[in-house]
C-alpha cells in the first residue's frame, strides 16, 4: 500500500520532478508550496530569490501537470521569527549563519512535518539533492549538487519520515526529465544566495534592521587601519569589501580574521592568520551510526572536506583536522561524515 505523502513544492525543477517521482510510485500525494513571505516580489529577478508570486504559481501549474491536489500554506510568520530574525540576531552577535540550514530545520522539517503528521501524512518530499540510505542521510551522486550538508542538522526522527526522490540523479538527468513530463520549469534558473534578499545585498539588509555605526578595522597588534559602518557586515575569511587605508606592509590582501559586536571591532590579517585545526562546536545533533572509519568534516555548504578526528564531552564536539581549514566561522555548521554517509552536525563556536 503507498504512503500518503506530502509534496513541498518550491516551484522550481527540483521539487516538481520529485513529486512526480512520487506519484508515479504509486503513493497518494499532496503538493503544497510554503508562503515565506507576507509581501512576495511579483516576480524573480533571474536566478535570485524564491517565495514569489511567480514560484507558487509555477508549483501549482507543475501539480496540475502531475495530477495532485494542491494547497499553499501561510508559513510567513513562522519562516519570519525562526529563519529571518534568527539570521539577524546571529549576524549581531558577530557570527555567521546558515539560514538555509536554518529554514530545513525549523520550517521544513520542524513546522511542516508536524502539521503533515497531524494531518495523517506519513511523509515529507523534497527536491532536496540527497539520499536515505537504509534511513541514514547520505550524499547525492550528483556531488557538485549534493545538499546533504543542508540537512545535517535533522534528527533520525525527522529523516524516517522524510523522502529525497532525487538523491540518485543528476540535475541534469533532473530537468531532462521535467522536460519529458511537460514541465513548465525545465529549464527555470535554480534559486541562488539568500531567499530573502532577493537582490544579494546583505550588508544593505543587515544595516537596514542594526543601522549604522562606525567602527575600527584593526590589524592584529591593535592598530587602527581603516574604519566600517557596523560589524555585522562582515565574516570571517572575507577579503572584498574593507575600507582599509593603511595596506599591509608586505602589500599582500587582508581579511577578516574575528569580529567583535561588543567593541564593534573587526580585526584583519593575512591569509594565513585564518588557518585553524581545531574547531570547538555546540549543540551536537547524532543522525546516523556511531562510525569513525573514513571520518571528513564539511564547514559549508558545497565547501572543501576535511579528514578529521573529534571527541564529545559534556555536550561540546571538539574537531581535529588533518590539515588547516581556512574562514571557519562561528554559527556555520559543521557536518561529519563517514564516506558519503552523515553521522551528525554540530554548531561551530569557535576555531583555533
Amino acid at each position: 500500500m503507498g504512503l500518503r505523502v506530502l509534496a513541498a513544492m518550491s516551484g522550481g525543477v527540483d521539487s516538481a520532478v520529485a513529486a512526480a517521482r512520487i506519484a508515479e510510485a504509486g503513493h497518494d500525494v499532496t503538493g503544497v508550496h510554503l508562503a515565506l513571505s507576507a509581501n512576495p516580489q511579483s516576480h524573480r529577478t533571474g536566478a535570485r530569490g524564491c517565495c514569489t508570486i511567480e514560484d507558487s504559481r509555477d508549483a501549482r501549474r507543475a501539480a496540475d501537470v502531475i495530477g495532485i491536489p494542491f494547497y499553499i500554506w501561510d508559513m510567513a510568520e513562522r519562516f519570519q521569527r525562526d529563519v529571518v530574525e534568527d539570521f539577524v540576531a546571529e549576524y549581531a552577535a558577530g557570527r555567521t549563519p546558515n539560514p538555509c540550514l536554518r529554514c530545513n530545520e525549523k520550517i521544513k522539517f520542524a513546522a511542516v512535518l508536524d502539521r503533515a503528521l497531524a494531518l495523517g501524512f506519513d511523509a515529507v518530499a523534497t527536491g532536496h539533492h540527497a539520499r536515505l540510505v537504509d534511513g541514514v542521510l547520505s550524499r547525492s551522486v550528483d556531488q557538485a549538487k549534493d545538499q546533504s550538508y543542508v540537512l545535517g542538522v535533522l534528527t533520525r526522527e525527522q529523516l524516517s519520515h522524510a523522502i529525497f526522490p532525487l538523491g540518485d540523479s543528476t540535475k541534469t538527468e533532473v530537468r531532462a526529465e521535467a522536460a519529458r513530463r511537460g514541465l513548465t520549469v525545465a529549464d527555470k534558473p535554480d534559486s541562488h544566495d539568500i531567499c530573502f534578499i532577493a537582490d544579494g545585498d546583505t550588508r544593505g539588509f543587515l544595516a537596514e534592521r542594526l543601522g549604522s555605526a562606525e567602527g575600527p578595522i584593526v590589524d592584529q597588534e591593535g592598530e587602527v587601519v581603516g574604519s566600517h559602518q557596523g560589524a555585522h557586515g562582515f565574516t570571517v575569511g572575507q577579503r572584498k569589501g574593507l575600507r582599509i587605508d593603511r595596506p599591509a606592509p608586505d602589500g599582500r590582501p587582508r581579511y577578516v580574521l574575528s569580529i567583535e559586536p561588543v567593541s564593534n571591532t573587526v580585526t584583519v590579517g593575512p591569509r594565513s592568520a585564518l588557518e585553524v585545526t581545531t574547531i570547538t562546536c555546540g549543540r551536537p545533533v547524532w543522525n546516523g551510526p556511531a562510525r569513525r572509519d573514513d571520518l571528513t568534516v564539511q564547514l559549508r555548504a558545497h565547501g572543501e572536506v576535511y579528514p578529521c578526528r573529534f571527541e564529545e564531552s559534556g555536550g561540546e564536539l571538539t574537531i581535529e583536522l588533518d590539515r588547516p581549514a581556512t574562514g571557519v566561522a562561528a554559527g556555520q555548521a559543521a557536518v561529519l561524515y563517514s564516506g558519503a554517509t552523515v553521522i551528525g552536525s554540530a554548531t561551530i563556536v569557535s576555531a583555533s
